[in-house]
């Protein structure tokens, strides 16, 4: 990783669209930072597309969806979308069909039980009521699951066939073959008609954890906020660059370099 320093003024001049997680890349404590909401209108105001994509349920997205100055929010690791509509409101859009995800919602219901069950000090996020497309066990928010727990609940929703993936307060599992990457192709096509891998070098991701690995491998521009670094030995592809501050104030730094090699 490469301090954020080193990312070239031509290639900040080019980006035109910022994908982002939000835990720990966009808030602290479950809360957005000031720097970080004022870097998303800065963003927003000198014409970038501003999209984040998180693990979080789209319950819990939704109010964040019609107050922040953002495109959109991508929700449920790449599941559902929340796109501002005509009328000023918030709408849904999914991935999945109806029937697939009353299907799959029973399947996921029994899994969630086995691991509570029989996988000591492992409980369901606190934010499960808003979860419409997967599960989410609480390793680092309001709990404490040691390591070998974490690895053990992966290893439990693999084997009953589900996604598994690790951010940095949740362990999420699902059925289905999207992620946050294929969530930002989806996305890029409902809502502005691009084809996003096409045009990569006009985007950049940010991100702080293993559950942004697949971002960071497929973004040429990709950059974690400082404290992706707890996470750094966990990591099987890293994010290109690096930035100086942790949570808001690094997506912060980011926003002010894009916008910096804009000015004339």
């Amino acid at each position: 990783m490469q301090p954020l320093r080193e990312w070239p003024a031509a290639a900040r001049r080019g980006i035109t669209g910022v994908f982002t997680d939000i835990d720990d890349t966009l808030t602290s404590e479950g809360a957005i930072t000031a720097d970080a909401l004022d870097a998303l209108g800065r963003l927003r105001r000198a014409g970038l597309h501003v999209i984040p994509i998180t693990g979080r349920p789209v319950g819990w997205s939704e109010p964040f969806a019609s107050r922040w100055p953002v495109d959109a929010i991508v929700a449920e690791n790449g599941a559902v979308a929340l796109v501002h509509g005509a009328d000023g409101g918030v709408r849904k859009h999914y991935q999945q069909d109806a029937a697939t995800r009353g299907a799959n919602a029973a399947r996921m219901r029994a899994v969630l039980a086995r691991i509570e069950r029989e996988i000591p000090g492992a409980r369901r996020a606190e934010d499960s009521a808003g979860r419409e497309t997967d599960i989410a066990i609480d390793h680092s928010e309001f709990t404490s699951l040691p390591q070998q727990s974490i690895d053990a609940v992966v290893a439990l929703m693999r084997a009953e066939g589900m996604t598994a993936t690790v951010s940095s307060i949740h362990v999420n599992g699902w059925y289905g073959a999207h992620n946050k990457r294929e969530g930002a192709r989806w996305i890029a096509r409902e809502l502005l008609g691009a084809e996003l891998d096409a045009q990569l070098d006009r985007w950049v991701y940010v991100g702080d954890s293993t559950n942004d690995v697949l971002m960071f491998e497929h973004f040429p521009h990709s950059v974690g906020v400082a404290n992706i670094r707890r996470f750094a030995d966990q990591l099987s592809h890293v994010p290109r660059y690096v930035t100086a501050g942790e949570r808001g104030a690094g997506f912060a730094e980011v926003a002010d370099a894009i916008l910096a090699a804009r000015r004339p």
